[in-house]
């Protein structure tokens, strides 16, 4: 008597990866880019920047500038959660204005802004 046996199916690997804290880090299939302004009220002559997960934490790479009592920038994001804080002369500060944020790994937090 002959006995049949099957393949045995391969068993399927489960791939964890960890999940993305910026917009900016997942692959973006053509999804049309958002204008963002984002402000600050501070006093003239202050050096004012904005940095977040959209341009890799860099304290200097958005100038933002002032015009009647308020700092600003523009940036483009596609839709998304974003981490970001205003470096002021120096001093790194969570937005005062925006009431989401995030603890951070410095025990400090990181405003949050969804783009959608």
């Amino acid at each position: 008597m002959k006995i049949k046996t099957t393949k045995k199916a391969p068993v399927a690997k489960t791939v964890v990866k960890k999940a993305a804290k910026c917009a900016a880090k997942k692959p973006c299939a053509k999804v049309a880019a958002k204008t963002v302004k984002f402000t600050v009220h501070a006093e003239k002559g202050k050096a004012v920047y904005v940095a977040g997960c959209f341009n890799k934490w860099n304290p200097t790479a958005k100038k933002m500038a002032f015009k009647a009592g308020v700092y600003s920038a523009t940036v483009k994001l596609v839709p998304g959660e974003y981490q970001y804080k205003f470096i002021i002369d120096g001093t790194w500060c969570a937005d005062p204005e925006n009431v989401n944020a995030v603890p951070n790994d410095q025990g400090t937090f990181n405003s949050v802004l969804i783009v959608k």
